[in-house]
């Protein structure tokens, strides 16, 4: 059986968006990885539908409900194979390409998308679901974040990239940045490839990607810079 992400969410119209172009629609078209859409509304009390409240003790904005948010996951987990459920928002643990790599091999994913102020921590403790953030900025909801993870895992499902070894050396994989690429032409506004990259040295090459790589993360990602710098075992 294929991949499968099943998001929920108050937008499915916001799906599938951009996971329909390029490579990875590519591979939803072939059936490497599928996408299941549900509506949180669907599971909304009384007439209208109601998913949120006023929060317990005072504030602004609304709280989506425990009950509602429960039963949608509920719903989700017994339509398909057991897979891990996330929540997306601010407060999660981050992502990381680790974690990311981890969902890739699996069966997939269910994604729960906040909106309003968040969600009743009932539903999160009840339910043990997974709590995931992007990085240190809030977003209006969780639906572009699912979109950032999706896609983030399925580029590393086999068959999904045109060249299989292309992840092995991207930013994270090996705990730095990625090394910078150059293409044609030679000379660009003054501009030239280093001639290491031209020399037909695969060795050097090597040497000069590593260090590059090296010297990026040290500048940029001090904190990566130093869980890579620490000994090993």
């Amino acid at each position: 059986m294929s991949w499968t992400a099943t998001v929920l969410t108050l937008f499915p119209s916001m799906f599938p968006g951009p996971l329909d172009a390029s490579l990875i629609g590519q591979a939803r078209e072939r059936g490497i990885w599928s996408l299941a859409v549900r509506d949180i509304r669907e599971h909304g009390i009384g007439r209208h539908r109601t998913v949120d409240d006023t929060p317990a003790g005072g504030g602004p904005g609304m709280v989506m409900r425990p009950d509602v948010a429960a039963a949608a996951v509920d719903a989700a987990r017994a339509a398909g194979r057991e897979r891990p459920t996330l929540y997306l928002t601010p407060r999660g643990a981050p992502l990381t390409q680790a974690r990311v790599r981890a969902l890739a091999s699996g069966a997939g994913a269910i994604l729960l998308c906040g909106r309003f102020e968040g969600l009743d921590q009932r539903a999160i403790e009840a339910r043990d679901l997974e709590e995931v953030s992007l990085g240190d900025f809030v977003l209006a909801g969780g639906e572009i974040a699912a979109m950032a993870l999706i896609e983030a895992a399925v580029r590393l499902i086999p068959g999904v990239l045109g060249a299989e070894a292309s992840p092995a050396e991207e930013s994270f994989e090996a705990g730095l940045l990625e090394y910078p690429h150059y293409t044609r032409p030679q000379s660009f506004e003054g501009r030239d490839i280093p001639a290491v990259l031209t020399s037909g040295n695969h060795a050097e090459i090597a040497r000069w990607r590593k260090g590059e790589a090296e010297r990026l993360t040290k500048l940029r990602r001090p904190d990566l810079w130093s869980l890579y710098e620490k000994p090993k075992g």
